[in-house]
Order: structure tokens, then sequence, then C-alpha cells
């Protein structure tokens, strides 16, 4: 009979969490499934299926607003905001299902619903409960990190976690972070409608390529969206006594006021209450200290998802809660390989990026490094739907992929062949000369990879054999 109560304990009912959870359950292992608030974690509840909703919404009111357009009119779009926050709330009770606790039993699994403790090296305790296994896996995932600005705690603050609930549309949203939330909530809450500042002293999406940055950057503030490139030193409010009036002044004495206050400045791991330090397992400057195969300090604890040091996306987490079930269930050691790490940001042209960037390849690589750029102006699918914003950019070492930024309207969906040029699954040349149905945006890779090889292909020597070819049948 076996000391443990399980073969596994999941602790953490996120992307990270449930892909380790179910993989093992579908084995046949006993796991327990702990979760402390809602099955299905920030990418659900509060994170990505809200935040692609509403900018969904917000890109069918901006189609509307754009007058006659390729012979067409449009009236002016009229909406209610109690309509756009229940398909939010619809996308979420949609895809909810899965992620159901009846789902991941059917799977296997024990889920329980309460806050875990690790009270011992095998042990956790979870609803006056002691459960034990020889493998525990964390996955207890990320919360917004909320700057030291003066005044911050004195005002109403929205972040990820309660945008989505707000009952009425701000009149002016104040947004501190220039990133993925703060550009993507930015564009959305303007096309619908709102004043829209966004501070940010750095670089606005600074882990992306600079070009497509850019490019979206310009759509922005098109659409009326202020970006203010300083810093915020100080938040009061309420202003004259008006309820939810926010003011935010610059380390440059501007002051900027609004109605609501979003707060999008990075995530911090969630890892306070649930006894690690008691255990010493080693923390890092944000999150738990892994290994490549997730292993903390105690090698039989893995970390997964935005819980530990490392990148914080929900198919990142996932893949890591799959090399965990290769791990605890089959007994395969699975080191986490980001060479052709995706990532997208959902603004309206898309910024897409795989690999390394160009600023990174060039800091790596150097000389050795060739940057191929093919634009939608050159991509017939784009010119025909009158949406030829942005590029694709390929970093080649030799003719080694290495990284792929992309911008452009559904630019995310064309990362997926670098995955395997990147990791040498298939190659530049042959990418060059595949098939790919006309006309498609997807064509924009082949053209890539085709210039890349242009000069080698039409080269001296190629002429030269072409024009000795050419010599022996005029002989014939």
């Amino acid at each position: 009979m076996s000391r443990y109560t399980h073969d596994v304990i999941v602790i953490g009912g996120g992307a990270a969490g449930l892909t380790a959870a179910g993989g093992c359950g579908m084995f046949g292992l006993k796991v327990a499934l702990i979760e402390g608030h809602k099955m299905g974690g920030e990418c659900l509840n509060n994170g990505c299926v809200p935040s692609k909703a509403l900018i969904a919404v917000a890109k069918r009111v901006a189609q509307a607003r754009s007058g006659t357009r390729m012979g067409v009119s449009q009236a002016g779009p009229t909406f209610a905001w109690s309509g756009v926050r229940e398909w939010v709330q619809e996308a979420i009770r949609a895809i909810e299902p899965h992620d159901s606790p009846e789902t991941f039993e059917k799977m296997g699994c024990e889920v329980i619903l309460g806050r875990a403790r690790l009270t011992g090296p095998h042990a956790v305790e979870v609803n006056g409960k002691v459960l034990t296994a020889p493998r525990i896996v964390l996955a207890t995932g990320s919360e917004p990190a909320l700057p030291p600005i003066p005044g911050l705690d004195q005002v109403p603050v929205l972040t990820n976690e309660n945008l989505f609930e707000l009952d009425q549309k701000p009149d002016h949203l104040i947004i501190i972070g220039g990133g993925v939330i703060g550009m993507e909530m930015g564009q959305a809450f303007a096309r619908l409608c709102c004043q829209v500042t966004v501070i940010e002293p750095g670089e606005l999406l600074s882990r992306d390529d600079r070009d497509s940055v850019a490019t979206v950057q310009a759509v922005m503030e098109a659409e009326g969206v202020r970006f203010v490139r300083d810093k915020a030193v100080q938040v009061g409010g309420p202003l004259d006594g008006k309820p939810g009036a926010i003011r935010v002044t610059t380390d440059k004495g501007e002051h900027i006021e609004g109605t609501r206050l979003l707060v999008a400045t990075g995530r911090k791991a969630r890892v306070a209450g649930y006894g690690l330090e008691e255990l010493g397992i080693e923390l890092g400057a944000n999150g738990i200290k892994v290994d490549a195969r997730r292993r903390t300090s105690l090698k039989h604890i893995y970390a997964i998802g935005d819980c530990r040091e490392g990148p914080r996306l929900t198919h990142a987490a996932g893949y890591e809660g799959s090399n965990v079930v290769l791990e605890v269930a089959l007994g395969l050691p699975a080191k986490a390989d980001w060479r052709a790490l995706p990532w997208c940001t959902y603004t309206d042209p898309e910024v897409a990026q795989i690999g390394l960037t160009e600023t990174q390849a060039r800091e790596k690589y150097g000389d050795r490094l060739t940057v191929v750029t093919q634009h939608f102006d050159h991509n017939d699918r784009a010119i025909a739907e009158g949406l030829p914003q942005g590029q694709c950019k390929v970093m080649l070492k030799g003719k080694r992929v290495v990284g792929a930024s992309l911008c452009g309207p559904g630019a995310g969906d064309l990362l997926l062949p670098f995955t395997s040029l990147i990791t040498g699954k298939t190659g530049s040349f042959a990418m060059g000369g595949a098939v790919i149905a006309y006309p498609t945006r997807a064509e924009i890779v082949k053209a890539a990879m085709f210039k890349a090889w242009e000069p080698s292909l039409f080269g001296k020597w190629p002429r030269r054999w072409a024009a000795f070819v050419a010599c022996l049948r005029r002989l014939v």
C-alpha cells in the first residue's frame, strides 16, 4: 500500500496546472488538482478571453466609424456598454466548461476548491485535510504588480482583474504602462469612444520589433490615443468632489485628468502564503527559481507558468504543463526550449514575434546576420482587402532562421511556419519553394524565404550553369 494519498498534487487551475493535471490524469495517475479561486485562472477569467472579446467589439465599432470605404457607406456606430460587457461575459461562459471541475474529473483528477499550503516536502494541506504525493506541481500564477507611485493607494485603481467588470464606460481612461495590456486596452477603449491617454516613460511594447511598434503607434495615434512619454510620479483624486475623477502628475509636471485609471505595469509571481520559504524553496527576483526541467530547489517539486521566473504567456504555461506530464507520468526528462517562443499583441494591426528580434539577433550574431523584410503592400490579399499595413521581417544566420517579427492584421496566425524554421524541422529553402494557396497573407512567409535565397539562386554560378545548359540545347 502506498504511503502517499496521490501520485501527484497540482496547485493551481490555470493553463499550466490544468494541462499538467489533465495529462497526468489521462495517463491513469491519481491526481489532486487544487484551485483556490476560479478554474481557468487568469487567462479565462480576466486575461486573454475577456480582453480579446472586448477587442472584437471595439474592432466592429471602428469598422462602423470608417464612413464610406470600398464604395460602401456605413452609419456611425451605436452601442450600449451593458451589451459590450455582456458579450465579454458570454465569451467567458462559452469557454468556461472546458476548464470546469467536471471536465477534469472525467480526466481522472480529484478537483478540490480551496487554499493550498505546503506543510512538508511531500505534504499539502487544503480545507483542513493533508494530501501527500511523491511529486508536487506549483502552478499558482501571477497578479498585477502596482508601482510605488505616491497616492496610488488612495484612488480606485483598475487592473486586468477588475477592468472587465466596469458598469459604465469611462469618459477618459488614463493608462499607466505601454506594454501589452496598456496597448491592447488603450486602442480598444479609444475605439469604444473613450478618450485615452497612455503614460509610458520607456519603450512601448519594449520586447517587440521597433518597426512593428512604430506602425501600431501611428495607427493608435490616428485613432485618438494620446501617448505621454514621461513617468507618472503622483496620483490624486477625486477632483473638485467629482466621483471617480483622477489626476496623474508626470515627472515633467504635466497634470493629466481623467475619470478612471488603469495600471498596466507588469505582473508579479503569486508565491506568498503557500509555505514555500518555510520549505526552503528558492525564490528569485520575480518568481520561483527553476532549472531547465522546471524543477525547484527541491527537485521533486515543479513550478510552471507565471509563478516561476521566465516568460508569462498562456501558451508557455501550457507547454510547461505538457513537459511536466512527460516527467511525472512517463519519467522522461523534458527541458524547456524557448528558441521558438511566439507571442502576439492583439492591437490592430497585430504585433507578432517568434525567436529573436532584430535587435537581439544583431547583438548575438553581428555581421553574420541577414535581415529580410517583406511588406504587406506587396501582398495581393492585403491589397485586395485594403489592409496593406505592416511587414514580415525575418532574421537569418546564414540561411538558418533565428527569429521573425510580423506586423499586420492576423499577424499572429502567420507564426506557425517559423516554429519549424527556427527549430530546424524544416528549412528556409523548402519554405521558399512551398506551394501556398493564393491569395493569402501566408504568402508573405514564402516570399521572405525566397528573398533570402534569391542571391544564391540567381548568383554568378547558377547563371553560368543556366548559360551552359542553354548552349547545349542550341547544339541539339
